[in-house]
């Protein structure tokens, strides 16, 4: 496998694992010596991580992210996913990610990401995924 390949499989288990409830075991598998956040709403490190995730999972309990797209380049792993707060709730579609990962030897060390919340009507009939 290689290294590109390697690291979109880092990334995609540690998302996963986070997201569906574990991300202790995503930080202690995944991330590396560091951690910085660019998000201007998050903190560095793997303890604000940890609480966002179970401060998402405590308000939105059956929230469930889905990773559309995968894409790397280099020491970066780009994803695309909707992360669906309310499954089954038409009246809160989710959110559109896209999260930049840059990684130090197969290791999660820095974090950027976009968020645009997914629209009830659309202009078009393409679909955000």
């Amino acid at each position: 496998m290689s290294e590109l390949e390697r690291n979109k499989q880092v990334v995609i288990d540690y998302y996963q694992t986070a997201f569906n409830g574990n991300p202790e075991k995503a930080v202690a598998d995944h991330f590396g010596p560091h951690y910085v956040q660019h998000n201007p709403d998050a903190a560095d490190g793997p303890e604000a991580f940890i609480g966002f995730v179970h401060y998402l999972r405590g308000q939105f309990p059956n929230l469930r992210l889905d990773i559309k797209r995968v894409i790397a380049e280099g020491d970066m792993v780009v994803t695309h996913s909707h992360l669906d707060l309310e499954p089954g709730n038409p009246e809160n579609p989710g959110q559109a990610l896209a999260d930049y990962f840059r990684l130090e030897g197969g290791k999660v060390v820095e974090h950027w990401d976009v968020i645009q919340a997914v629209p009830k009507n659309s202009a078009n009939s393409n679909g955000m995924f």
